[in-house]
């Protein structure tokens, strides 16, 4: 194919790959090009790709081009994407696996084609982790990929579908990690952009691969009663034919069992075996219009007995993601029950395909896809100042992403979607920003309510305001919405700053007119720039957050002339500094103190003590999770300062986890032996490949156990290293 005349060939000879032509039926999504056209730029991509991918073969000895990049382009075209996409899907490995340039394919197929690759050649270099601080930072990553270009997730979602399907001929340590990679990240992503039939797919795939035994045993029990629930299918499908074409519907109906993973899920949920799983038959209506999906319901209802705790609206409620359908369940001909969704043709695409149903490619432009994926645009629009708190954002994505909706109302009737376990405050922060952050208290069914009740499918919910009224810290207890957590935050921060720079003011004030210095205030004020800072305002608040002191500023502002004494502004530093060298209990002396065991602190740790009854005081970290229980008892809580031994040793805990592998372990007790740290205890278990080692370290401080989680991150094959309580 090095002969530039070869892609012309088959035009000229009227011949073309068969695959190549496969490919090109199944193109349903033209746009404004005629079919020539098409045929044209889907050749010209096939011919580049399959000179690129030349002698490249997959592990089942296959054409690597024709046997999946070929396969990944056919099924994005049965997803009905456009032939940018389709050709971004053919070429999406030229770039990470031969010597491709993204040059090279913007000049031969355009921009939009070069950056479509180049994203996902960016989402395949992201190794995913189950493990919360490394996959936080994955997410991230793989959502801004996203939001540059939706089309970019699909192309992955249409790979991640075929490299499932081919799994069986990898090593099997390596089927277990993609598969619950798959498990874990893109089935979830899939069903919250309504990719329903992408997800059952690759969670029927990723059943197959972790359990194949109880895959199989589904599979036969299926397939030994397939005649039978052929037949059954039949006979209602006649009946409800012969009732809807009374009222001039003529629907297409079609049945198909659950999929293998949702029977095995509610195997488990419902501790049933698989014979009384009675909802194994799945039936699906698709009819023109909305109104004959009311109609048809109205006549389903009146021919069988429907289950009324199984009834769900989604035509008149739609899912965030665009899932739109009327779900009943009936007791169907010999008293089977039988699930049966009822929507329109359009529903239906939208059912299957999410997101990729709404995709359309004109002019050169992309067009905004929008409500379907609302969720996404405001979790982005968090994602900068979360993005240096890898368990928050893991909390907010396991809410926005993972959770359950509900469906609550305002007083005047409008719907607003909610997570599961959502409160008032919540609600309050949805309706509006300004909302939230006056919110007081809240009336659901018109009783005063707690602002941390959890909200119940088809509440009505009445926010109570007050001008006077703040957002607290004692709200990000319960708030559970990005949104409102979000706001919550950046209210507090701006709260914090201001309270800061108000006590650096003062304490720069009180400190030059103790030196009889006033009259150079605004002098300190303008050096900002000689101590890194943006502004006056920043300065002031590095001050009051002790930061920076009176004597720093001065000293570098005049060394000779203004040397001031430590003592001068050390009182006033004392309790705000984060960090302290010593232990010392501020005003308590000759008492005996005890290190918590619930967060074990450690030289550089925030701290702060609580006064026990009869056993002296413990010292927590700032930030342990035991300190909201005490703070009931704030009056018993003092400040502290570390005072200790250079060469002190404490011991702390280290949670790692990784993929296992042969010498996974020595190369950890290397790095840290290497480091000259102690090490007095290591515990390592194995389980779905992965390995969990608890290891027990003597460091002397912070700075110390830093140094030692950043060497063992690097190690190969770990993907998360943290502190653990002892």
């Amino acid at each position: 194919m090095d002969n530039p005349l070869s892609k012309f060939v088959p035009f000229l000879v009227g011949e073309f790959p068969k695959q190549f032509l496969e490919l090109l039926n199944g193109v349903t999504h033209h746009e404004q090009l005629s079919k020539d056209d098409l045929k044209t730029k889907l050749w010209n991509a096939y011919e580049f790709g399959s000179r690129h991918h030349e002698g490249q073969k997959r592990i089942s000895g296959d054409s690597y081009f024709e046997s999946h990049c070929v396969e990944v382009a056919k099924i994005l075209a049965s997803w009905n994407m456009d032939h940018i996409t389709i050709i971004g899907g053919m070429l999406h490995d030229t770039i990470e696996d031969t010597n491709a340039t993204f040059e090279e394919i913007e000049e031969n197929f355009g921009l939009d084609v070069a950056n479509l690759v180049n994203g996902v050649s960016n989402l395949s270099g992201i190794r995913f982790s189950s493990r919360k601080a490394k996959q936080a930072g994955n997410f991230m990553k793989m959502l801004i990929s996203v939001a540059q270009d939706l089309r970019v997730i699909i192309i992955k979602f249409a790979d991640r579908l075929h490299n499932m399907s081919t799994i069986k001929h990898l090593p099997r340590i390596k089927q277990h990690r993609i598969a619950i990679e798959t498990r874990d990240v893109y089935a979830p992503l899939a069903h919250r952009l309504g990719m329903a039939k992408v997800k059952w797919m690759l969670d029927d795939l990723v059943l197959k691969t972790l359990n194949p035994d109880i895959y199989k045993e589904i599979e036969s029990k299926l397939k030994s009663s397939n005649k039978e629930r052929e037949k059954y299918i039949r006979t209602i499908t006649k009946v409800l034919n012969h009732e809807l074409e009374d009222y001039n519907i003529n629907p297409q109906i079609a049945g198909r069992p659950k999929s293998h993973s949702s029977i095995y899920g509610k195997m488990l949920k419902r501790g049933k075996a698989f014979e009384e799983i009675y909802d194994v038959l799945a039936l699906r209506i698709v009819v023109k219009k909305i109104e004959d999906c009311y109609l048809s319901l109205g006549v389903l209802h009146q021919k069988f007995k429907p289950i009324q705790e199984r009834f769900k609206d989604f035509i008149a409620t739609p899912k965030s993601n665009g899932y739109q359908s009327i779900h009943t369940t009936v007791v169907g001909p010999i008293g089977k029950l039988v699930e049966i969704q009822i929507r329109t043709a359009e529903m239906e695409e939208t059912a299957e395909i999410g997101v990729a149903a709404h995709w359309r490619y004109k002019e050169g432009t992309v067009k905004s896809v929008d409500n379907h994926v609302k969720w996404l645009r405001e979790l982005l629009d968090i994602l900068q100042s979360e993005e240096n708190d890898p368990k928050e954002f893991m909390h907010l994505l396991k809410i926005d992403l993972f959770g359950d909706e509900i469906f609550v109302f305002t007083p005047k009737g409008d719907l607003v979607q909610l997570p599961v376990k959502s409160t008032p405050l919540d609600f309050a922060f949805q309706v509006h920003s300004e909302v939230g952050k006056t919110c007081l208290g809240a009336k659901v069914n018109h009783k005063v309510v707690p602002l941390n009740t959890e909200l119940q499918n088809g509440d009505t919910v009445e926010v109570i305001t007050s001008s006077s009224q703040s957002p607290s810290y004692g709200w990000l207890k319960f708030a559970i919405t990005s949104k409102a957590r979000n706001q919550i935050k950046r209210f507090l921060s701006k709260q914090e700053r201001e309270e800061s720079a108000k006590m650096g003011e003062e304490i720069l004030t009180k400190s030059l007119r103790r030196l009889k210095m006033l009259n150079r205030l605004d002098e300190v004020k303008s050096a900002y720039s000689k101590f890194g800072f943006g502004g006056e305002t920043q300065l002031v608040e590095a001050v009051g957050k002790g930061e920076l002191s009176v004597r720093d500023i001065m000293d570098k502002l005049a060394p000779e002339k203004d040397p001031i004494e430590e003592q001068e502004t050390s009182r006033f530093f004392n309790l705000r500094r984060k960090e302290s060298r010593s232990i010392k209990l501020e005003g308590i002396t000759n008492i005996m103190a005890n290190f918590g065991k619930c967060c074990n602190p450690i030289p550089g740790d925030d701290m702060v003590g609580f006064i026990t009854r009869g056993r002296g005081m413990t010292v927590h970290r700032s930030q342990c999770p035991s300190l909201p229980l005490l703070s009931e008892e704030s009056d018993r809580l003092v400040p502290v300062d570390w005072e200790v031994a250079r060469n002190d040793l404490f011991n702390v805990r280290m949670k790692v986890l990784g993929q296992d592998r042969k010498g996974l372990l020595k190369d950890m007790t290397e790095t840290i032996s290497k480091l000259n740290i102690n090490m007095t205890s290591v515990d390592i278990k194995v389980k779905d490949a992965m390995a969990t080692a608890i290891l027990i370290i003597q460091v002397n401080n912070l700075k110390q156990l830093d140094r030692v989680v950043r060497k063992i991150s690097k190690v190969k094959d770990i993907d998360y290293v943290e502190r653990a309580q002892l």
